[in-house]
């Protein structure tokens, strides 16, 4: 399997409690987890020639990570095209946190992704659909002590499925892990992932995104076309 970590990699040069709590960027860091002896990672970032995201690395690209914050509009359109081109025909998109307004992410949803906001929360998360892959070996219910807080309504596309549900001490809830396919490709968002918080460095967030990348990746790739097609009976 081959996972490709996106990242903006703007905030690590500005605010040094980035790299403090992530060594390597946010996006090196959940590389780092990510990889295992089935699991071959890369790393982009926006300051890479295309965005890090050029044919070629798409086309060898089971599942893209993608995290986002501060500069969504300075990803070029004609990567995004790529991109969303890629999931229809299966390559596995998951998308963390504050890259629900990522270009991307809006492109997949078609709509405004806006939810409500504030940092410096304490989040429970429920499980919700336990029997869903993305939710192996995740509990019932645990807790990040300091998260940003995310909260309804959430203006996506009605996801397929809602596997994670959260729960902030002012009260909101929130949709935090959902599913949709989009042509022959899955794609799985997740909320937790501010990035001067640690939900990176929990385990179960770590499993969850393992575990979502094993879910989105494809069996393989199929392009959509619109062929004029013979008939295969007389």
């Amino acid at each position: 399997m081959k996972v490709t970590v996106w990242n903006e990699n703007l905030h690590e040069k500005e605010i040094p409690l980035v790299t403090e709590l992530y060594p390597g960027g946010l996006h090196g860091y959940i590389a780092g987890f990510l990889r295992e002896p089935d699991v071959e990672v890369r790393t982009a970032t926006l300051e890479d020639p295309a965005c890090g995201l050029a044919e070629d690395v798409l086309a060898e690209t089971d599942v893209l990570i993608w995290w986002g914050h501060m500069a969504h509009d300075k990803v070029l359109d004609e990567v995004v095209d790529r991109v969303q081109r890629h999931v229809l025909s299966g390559m596995g998109l998951v998308v963390l946190h504050s890259g629900h307004h990522s270009k991307v992410f809006h492109r997949m949803m078609g709509t405004t992704c806006n939810l409500k906001w504030r940092d410096g929360a304490r989040e429970r998360l429920w499980t919700v659909k336990p029997n869903h892959p993305v939710a192996a070996g995740i509990p019932e219910t645990f807790t990040l002590d300091y998260e940003e807080m995310y909260g309804e309504p959430f203006d996506i596309a009605e996801p397929q499925e809602t596997v994670f549900m959260g729960w902030f001490n002012g009260g909101e809830v929130f949709r935090s892990g959902c599913t949709w396919i989009r042509g022959n490709g899955k794609v799985f968002y997740f909320q937790p992932g501010h990035e001067t918080n640690t939900a990176f460095q929990n385990a179960y967030v770590q499993r969850i995104i393992q575990n979502a990348v094993r879910w989105a990746c494809p069996i393989r790739r199929v392009e959509l076309t619109c062929p004029h097609f013979e008939a295969l009976e007389a």
